[in-house]
């Protein structure tokens, strides 16, 4: 880049600073009038010129900003690899799929297999074993904590269970302790969804650490945001490079996009029933997809990385004013806990409604949502009940009590950096409006 292109975008970066200020300056909470939302992208001047940045190379697929957030992820995290992908529901596809691929020869998971998950949560959680043809395997969660029963997973152990795969949920890390006994105890695959749950950790390590894989999401609800886009974790370097594999078309050859020949042996291997020599650019070792992100959108990523800490940080912090000012209804409520040497990186604050509280959940939700207090439910409730698995290969391990529970009685309202004390004390005060009515 010479000098007069350097000065042009240096000028490009100032009108830039002064955009985000115009459009800082408008903004003003106003109670009941103001939405405050149960999640939104955090980000100032220094995103949106990353961002110009990279535009103005017009490298369109992953490059140097790719490079650098992957290295920055992955050492935030404590994995020796992370591999950006467009979606953390394309995460959760690529670590799945990476344990079917015959490069793992007679540990590969093939169709048949079991895989133990939980019910309440994401869809993206469970898809992928479906989209294998594995076969899910249901335990109860506790409510609480909204995660897997660790006491039910002897009952959901059979002949065919090769892994598990189930998400910290809420950003609230499961009994890693217990799992990874449990899968190590019986051979079994660990696959760790913290697609909400970046920055939590257990006994203190990062979540995503413990599992073969682990995966995460930058949806702009998440702790941090590209836009779109996820990453797959791990430390393995076979996993990682079937990881690339899949995502990248199913290529058997890992150079980075506009490099050749990284292997030195380009023009010179025998590939299956190719001819010899067949230019490994154009080998294909996997049945896979092209799920990349742009430079564009790493390039925001290079920047988020560095308020991370602080985003969880708030996020706590936030969780905590509403805990304890919902401890005093109590009697009413279920209240959020976690599992000893847990510290989650809090994604939403979630209430289950008791049996016998005098009212039922959409009433306090709809209180809330009409003096502009976002609510969300935990996602899709009870998988097995949704129209989109009708039909589907399934099994249930016991009962899903607690799961149909959180159905019928769970919601939660956001703890997300934008958030502000006075936003938070207006949440708190239309939570006593409401409950003084009801008592």
């Amino acid at each position: 880049m010479d000098e007069e292109e350097k000065k042009l975008r240096q000028e490009i970066f100032e009108r830039i600073k002064k955009v985000y200020a115009l459009r800082k300056a408008g903004e003003k909470f106003e109670k009941g009038k103001t939405r405050i939302p149960y999640a939104g992208r955090i980000y100032d001047e220094r995103e949106m010129i990353l961002l110009v940045d990279a535009s103005l190379d017009f490298w369109l697929t992953t490059g140097r900003y790719a490079r650098e957030f992957e290295a920055g992820l992955a050492a935030y995290v404590g994995t020796k690899y992370a591999m950006l992908t467009n979606s953390g529901s394309s995460a959760n596809l690529l670590a799945l799929t990476a344990l079917t691929s015959p490069k793992l020869a007679d540990k590969r998971l093939k169709a048949g297999d079991e895989v133990i998950t939980v019910a309440a949560g994401f869809p993206t959680t469970v898809n992928p074993i479906v989209q294998n043809g594995l076969v899910p395997v249901f335990v109860d969660v506790e409510l609480g904590t909204y995660n897997i029963d660790v006491s039910k997973l002897e009952s959901a152990l059979g002949d065919k269970t090769r892994a598990i795969m189930i998400a910290h949920a809420l950003g609230n890390p499961f009994d890693l302790g217990a799992i990874t006994k449990f899968a190590k105890t019986h051979g079994l695959y660990l696959v760790e969804d913290c697609c909400d749950a970046l920055g939590a950790e257990y006994d203190g390590r990062k979540v995503g650490t413990f599992g073969e894989l682990g995966t995460l999401s930058f949806y702009p609800a998440h702790q941090m945001t590209i836009g779109e886009g996820g990453a797959v974790l791990a430390s393995e370097p076979r996993l990682k490079l079937i990881v690339e594999s899949f995502r990248d078309w199913g290529r058997d050859c890992w150079c980075n996009p506009g490099k050749d020949n990284t292997c030195g042996k380009r023009f010179d291997q025998q590939h299956g029933k190719l001819p010899f020599g067949y230019d490994h650019k154009y080998v294909y070792s996997h049945v896979g997809y092209n799920l990349k992100v742009t430079d564009m959108q790493a390039a925001i990523g290079v920047e988020q990385l560095k308020k991370l800490p602080e985003f969880v940080r708030r996020r706590r912090e936030n969780f905590a004013v509403l805990l304890k000012h919902m401890e005093q209804y109590e009697a009413q409520f279920v209240l959020p806990c976690a599992v000893p040497k847990a510290n989650p990186s809090p994604f939403g604050f979630p209430l289950t409604v008791k049996e016998g509280a005098g009212f039922a959940r959409n009433e306090i939700t709809a209180h809330l949502e009409g003096r502009g207090i976002a609510t969300r439910l935990l996602f899709a409730g009870n998988l097995t009940k949704q129209p989109a698995y009708e039909g589907v290969k399934f099994r249930v391990a016991g009962e899903l009590k607690n799961t149909d529970k959180i159905m019928n009685d769970t919601f939660w309202v956001g703890v997300y950096p934008g958030l502000t004390r006075k936003m938070l004390d207006y949440m708190c005060e239309c939570f006593d409006e409401f409950m003084k009515k009801k008592r």
